[in-house]
């Protein structure tokens, strides 16, 4: 399949992995990560209103300057960034994540501002994001699986997950049943567990969306 393949070729039904891209240019990490930068400021500041009054007035400025480029999730250069961390997809958690030579994943991630829950802890719904994009990612990995589905993901919270803090994470493949694909993965500040979680996800039978 080719690179920027057109999005009339990936209609049809089933599980189509992503097709690596360079689209965005040398300056698409910037901009993702200016955009998650922006999501920081706008979850903590507490600014006057005229400040706010002229942020909104900018904010809306940038939508509109993109609004004309509004693409399907085939010809988005968003999630198929595979240079990128994440592969320049906003909504992940962003970390850093490689297979060990024993066949492991390990790595770093890093909760922002705008995954503040309360009291300086990580609100569980981002940890629990974080557990399905990592372990979705070991299941990939591990098993050779082109494409696969989340079938269940359970979490369990054992310490506060800080946020602005870079974290350590670790998963594996535990066992493989058929197209049933086991994996758990664990959360850490240090010596610290913070969560951990298993799951299982199923690979995908020919044309299964």
């Amino acid at each position: 399949m080719s690179i920027d393949q057109p999005a009339e070729a990936q209609q049809g039904g089933g599980f189509n992995p992503p097709v690596p891209t360079t689209r965005g240019g040398p300056d698409y990490g910037r901009f993702i990560d200016a955009v998650r930068t922006l999501q920081d400021h706008a979850r903590a500041a507490d600014a006057p209103d005229e400040v706010i009054s002229e942020a909104a007035d900018l904010i809306e400025k940038v939508s509109q300057l993109l609004a004309p480029y509004y693409a399907d999730e085939w010809s988005s250069p968003s999630g198929r960034r595979f240079d990128l961390p994440n592969r320049g997809n906003l909504l992940l958690i962003p970390s850093e994540l490689t297979e060990t030579p024993d066949g492991r994943i390990e790595g770093t991630v890093r909760f922002q501002r705008f995954h503040l829950g309360r009291n300086g802890a990580a609100h569980g719904g981002a940890v629990s994001l974080l557990f399905d994009s990592l372990l979705g990612f070991t299941a990939f990995t591990l098993s050779g699986s082109r494409g696969q589905r989340t079938a269940f993901l359970h979490v369990d919270y054992r310490n506060i997950t800080p946020i602005e803090k870079d974290l350590q994470v670790d998963a594996t493949l535990d066992r493989m049943e058929g197209r049933k694909i086991f994996v758990s993965g664990r959360l850490r500040d240090g010596d610290t567990l913070l969560a951990e979680a298993n799951a299982l996800f199923v690979k995908l039978l020919p044309g299964q969306p």
